[in-house]
């Protein structure tokens, strides 16, 4: 090896010195053998290559280099096991194992190779091209001209990986054409008299068409096209084209076209800046007989390293237009808003505006509220010399209705806790707590207070105090590890209940599920427009047991007062002295199996007021998960009427079910889900989608069906093919 080393030098030194001893022929053109990789072309540099044997002949001119043959030019590395090099033409020959190596990375194949210009031209035979993204493209022959365009006959283009066991069967899908022009300046293929094959078979003819090169991200062109059938526009068409308008910003244009409404247009513009980005994604139309049209726009920027401010504006001229072209995904309500945030040193501020708009015939506009302004500051601090931390919640809003109460309310929140650890092991929490509200409204007979007089201003302070213990209780033996924790929450407060909330509005804490997850607290309510107090105290009994890889987790706890606070909507479990009980279990036996069960029981009489749960049983090969959900009262009522009517309503229960199932198996991912609401025995939603995927292509299919109604529709039915040849582009049909 040192021996061959040595001779590949000394053959390299020898060429080199004759390069530059023996100049040319005056008639002679340029070597294009340069000084070394990545240096510019010049005529008077000498040849610098390696290999493993070489000749001259002084009469013909011609330089014969064999075996490990390397040679640059122009940032263009050739390898080949022999090249001639004629001095008088400027021609090189080079065969067997033809390699070319390009500047942007991209690897060129060959049998033969004849180049001239610096590389910059070449007629190539038996050639092929490795490309990003594993594409790769084979013809016949090629012509190159100017190190610009590669002019290729009876080319095939593929990005699959030919089978191991049999190289020479079709790969999964592959383009043949007649002839192949790649563009190396602008980064695109053109192909003519193309066709597209699955494992050989003929399946999609294109006279002509063209792409951008995989190694291109971004190109202006037009993008592959889709079409469908929907139940509210039709059979359809769509064609989108991008528009790639400088290195920050570019814009998709697509025109759709629909047997029974529109036409549509969709502008979809994007741009980056330095401190930030903007999405604009704007729906101009004609539905059921009328101009319509809809804008989604949102951006996002950096002021400094403190402090950055943003926007989204979602508005649609009706409901029905974005059911109908399937815009939005079946929300239920668009938000626009607009914000300034910042971010310290445990502190958070931020101030913004929002408003609604319903997609849901369900939904009243009118009745949603405008929030000009919403402000909110938190603190938290660091430990203080008694070892605890203070933090600070402040807010102001101001929420406006057509139709509805208009509440102005400024708040604040303050909080300090000292945790301690006692004898024994036991565990303490000692907290001071002070929650306060000014209010100030009108329109307060109209939903969601439903008062009996209209306006009001008014204000409360709601302090706190309490304690909480924890008694942990570790065993550890053959039969794993179990542990059992008492935990008791002691808290003092004046009273709530009664007329203290008579008069004061209600935005934040319209609906309450009493579980384990807030047994423990200071307030049960979700926000603070309503909050409990009294003497009170919250203890539960957890365990614990691991053995193995499996784990048991369990916890049970009720709630005791010393009075009865009617603060508490009916049904909450909250509503006597001693509440309902609540309780928690996970059993985790194994990574393949998993149970989660939360309930909430009343004691007299004994019956089930509230139950979720949640079961998810398999693998990766296939994983099962099944849900329930029952509560007696379905939360959306709770702020569209009046509570004497909701209480009317109690026995009218929320029950539900549900089932999703999955699969990944190699390059297969399947998915299935279905939802049925128990209290009228009616399906909700169901639905499937399989998709597979390899190195080159991607297929997915999708089935969804709603059952239930959206703005007066008898339900809707989705189904969904797309194939993506990878580096080519999508191809779907839809079916809404």
């Amino acid at each position: 090896m040192a021996d061959l080393g040595a001779a590949r030098r000394g053959a390299a030194l020898v060429l080199v010195l004759l390069a530059v001893l023996l100049p040319p022929p005056a008639h002679a053109q340029p070597s294009i053998f340069s000084a070394g990789p990545g240096q510019q072309f010049s005529n008077t540099e000498p040849v610098t290559f390696l290999a493993d044997k070489l000749s001259y002949d002084r009469n013909t001119g011609v330089v014969t280099a064999t075996g490990h043959v390397q040679a640059w030019q122009t940032g263009h590395v050739l390898q080949a096991d022999k090249a001639t090099y004629n001095r008088n033409t400027g021609i090189t020959i080079a065969t067997g194992h033809v390699v070319l190596l390009e500047p942007d990375g991209q690897v060129l194949f060959s049998d033969r190779a004849q180049l001239s210009k610096g590389m910059l031209n070449a007629v190539l035979t038996g050639m092929s091209v490795r490309l990003p993204q594993n594409a790769r493209l084979i013809a016949n022959g090629g012509r190159r001209t100017g190190g610009q365009i590669n002019d290729l006959a009876r080319a095939v283009y593929s990005t699959c990986n030919l089978c191991a066991k049999n190289p020479t069967a079709p790969p999964l899908w592959q383009i043949t054409a007649s002839r192949v022009v790649q563009d190396l300046v602008d980064k695109r293929i053109e192909y003519y008299d193309a066709m597209m094959r699955i494992y050989g078979f003929p399946v999609f003819y294109f006279p002509y068409f063209w792409t951008v090169d995989p190694s291109v991200k971004r190109g202006t062109g037009l993008l592959v096209p889709s079409f469908g059938v929907a139940s509210h526009i039709g059979a359809f068409l769509t064609v989108p084209y991008y528009f790639v308008l400088d290195g920050q910003s570019d814009l998709v244009v697509s025109p759709t076209i629909a047997s029974e409404q529109g036409p549509q247009l969709n502008l979809i513009y994007r741009r980056d800046f330095n401190n930030g980005a903007v999405n604009l994604n704007g729906y101009i139309a004609r539905d059921e007989g009328s101009p319509q049209g809809a804008l989604f726009a949102n951006g996002i920027f950096d002021y400094n390293d403190t402090y950055r401010y943003g926007f989204s504006y979602n508005r649609a001229t009706s409901a029905d237009y974005l059911r109908d072209f399937n815009i939005a995904n079946g929300a239920d309500v668009l938000t626009s808003q607009a914000y300034v945030e910042g971010f310290g040193q445990g502190a958070y501020t931020r101030l913004d505006t929002r408003i609604y708009q319903g997609l849901n015939s369900s939904i009243d506009d009118a009745a949603l509220p405008v929030v000009l302004p919403h402000w909110q500051y938190s603190y938290f601090g660091a430990p203080d010399a008694l070892g605890g931390r203070f933090s600070l919640d402040t807010g102001y809003f101001n929420i406006l209705r057509p139709v509805g109460a208009n509440v102005q309310r400024v708040s604040a929140i303050a909080n300090w806790d000292r945790p301690a650890v006692g004898p024994d092991g036991t565990l303490w929490d000692f907290a001071l707590h002070l929650t306060a509200a000014a209010y100030s409204g009108n329109q307060l007979e109209q939903q969601p207070d439903f008062f009996s007089f209209n306006n009001e201003t008014t204000a409360r302070a709601l302090p706190q105090a309490g304690v909480t213990f924890r008694w942990p209780l570790m065993r550890s033996g053959a039969w794993g590890s179990q542990l059992i924790e008492p935990i008791v929450q002691f808290i003092v407060a004046p009273n709530t209940g009664g007329t203290s909330y008579s008069t004061v509005p209600n935005e934040d804490s319209l609906f309450l599920e009493f579980t384990d997850a807030n047994l423990f607290g200071w307030n049960k309510f979700p926000g603070i427009d309503r909050a409990e107090g009294g003497i009170r105290a919250n203890y539960a009994l957890h365990g614990a047991w691991y053995i193995g890889g499996t784990t048991i987790d369990g916890l049970i706890g009720q709630s005791w007062r010393l009075h009865t606070d009617t603060t508490f909507p009916v049904g909450s479990g909250l509503n006597n002295n001693f509440s309902d009980v609540v309780s928690r279990l996970t059993v985790t036996p194994n990574p393949w199996l998993n149970l989660t069960w939360q309930n909430r029981f009343s004691t007299n009489p004994l019956s089930l007021q509230f139950t979720d749960a949640t079961a998810s049983f398999g693998n990766d090969l296939l994983r099962l998960t099944a849900g329930y959900l029952y509560t007696p009262i379905n939360p959306y009522d709770l702020d569209s009427e009046p509570l004497a009517d909701v209480e009317s309503e109690v026995d009218v229960p929320r029950s539900e079910a549900s089932l999703d199932a999955s699969s990944h198996f190699g390059a297969w991912r399947l998915t299935g889900y279905g939802r049925e609401n128990l209290a009228d025995g009616k399906p909700d939603s169901a639905g499937v989608t399989g998709s597979y995927e390899n190195e080159c292509m991607i297929v997915a299919v999708q089935f969804a069906r709603r059952f239930t109604s959206l703005n007066g529709d008898n339900g809707a039915t989705l189904f969904l093919i797309q194939i993506t040849f990878k580096t080519v582009g999508q191809f779907g049909f839809n079916a809404l």
